[in-house]
């Protein structure tokens, strides 16, 4: 038991940084529409981190995922919406259509794109997204380029006064608990057979076979579990908190790019990297677009060089190395 107890300590960081977010979001005055933010991009970051920090392969068309969980949403609150006396129970199809959905998506882009290594595959993924996103509206499939527009409907399954508590609070809270979730599969993996194939085939993909290790097995499950987190983020915070769906929003490429930033900032492959990383780009972001509207973007980017440069190995791999020999090191994985 305590060895058990040992090998899962850090995430008691993780799960004091989240406490600490949810606490000051909810009793901090005008603090929630920030916290909300800083949530949705440590829950992105902690998802994009189960694929591209245990393996060090890079996902352009990540964002697809987020945008076909959001589509498991919409399509579960429209056509469920005239069944009577289901109630939360569509809330629930919902995100279990997002996780087939997003799990389908990553199976199909997974079996050919998962064949190529390193630069390849990072080229083969990007045209996922905007391919993805022409096929639903050239051949008008959920309404194609007009997109999904469902707050009718939600207020006629939950009532509006429960539909728009779920707009304005419960939507980030479910993004909170899938943050969560994302970390505790990440430490589960880490610590686990999965995590050991994994970090080696990141080290030296090729070592990693002939020591007969089944590395696209391992890259699968990687690629899989991470989209499927990705399908609930997309199906809370954007159909629950926004619940509409437009595809070229939901299938913008720079939320990819900013996932790729977040756990490049904290320290891919870490566990509490995504959600420091979520926060340096969330509140830095957040303040220099109140400080300097307009230019936020022009200040924003060599920051984030800068930090990267300084940081090669993130934040967390500062803290790492400051930590070895520490008591502090049974808390920094």
């Amino acid at each position: 038991m305590k060895e058990t107890i040992e090998r899962y300590l850090p995430f008691t960081p993780l799960f004091a940084v989240y406490l600490i977010l949810f606490l000051v979001g909810k009793f901090g005055a005008g603090m929630w529409q920030l916290v909300a933010m800083l949530l949705f991009y440590c829950a992105m970051g902690q998802a994009f981190n189960i694929f591209l920090g245990m393996t060090g392969y890079v996902d352009f068309g990540y964002v697809a995922f987020m945008g076909v969980g959001t589509y498991g949403m919409a399509i579960s609150i429209t056509k469920l919406a005239n069944v009577p006396n289901l109630g939360f129970i569509v809330i629930v199809i919902g995100f279990l259509l997002a996780l087939f959905m997003s799990s389908m998506l990553s199976i199909a882009v997974g079996a050919v794109a998962l064949r190529l290594r390193g630069a390849y595959f990072a080229i083969a993924t990007i045209g996922v997204n905007e391919g993805f996103r022409f096929l639903i509206e050239g051949a008008k499939i959920w309404n194609g380029s007009e997109g999904m527009i469902f707050m009718a409907q939600l207020n006629k399954i939950l009532g509006r006064e429960t539909a728009s508590a779920i707009a304005t609070f419960w939507a980030d809270f479910m993004v909170l608990i899938i943050a969560i979730l994302a970390g505790l599969v990440t430490i589960i993996y880490m610590r686990s057979k999965i995590g050991y194939a994994l970090t080696a085939l990141r080290e030296d993909e090729d070592a990693a076979r002939v020591m007969g290790i089944n590395v696209t097995k391992y890259k699968i499950i990687a690629f899989i579990t991470s989209a499927c987190f990705a399908g609930l983020i997309g199906a809370a915070s954007w159909a629950l908190k926004t619940p509409y769906v437009f595809p070229p929003e939901v299938f913008e490429i720079h939320y990819t790019v900013e996932a790729i930033i977040i756990v490049l900032l904290g320290g891919a492959g870490t566990l509490l990297g995504p959600v420091i990383g979520g926060l340096i780009y969330g509140i830095s972001k957040y303040y220099l677009s109140i400080i300097l509207p307009g230019f936020q973007l022009l200040i924003f980017a060599p920051i984030i060089i800068l930090i990267i440069v300084i940081f090669p190995e993130g934040v967390i791999g500062v803290i790492k190395k400051y930590a070895r020999g520490k008591a502090l090191e049974r808390f920094i994985i």
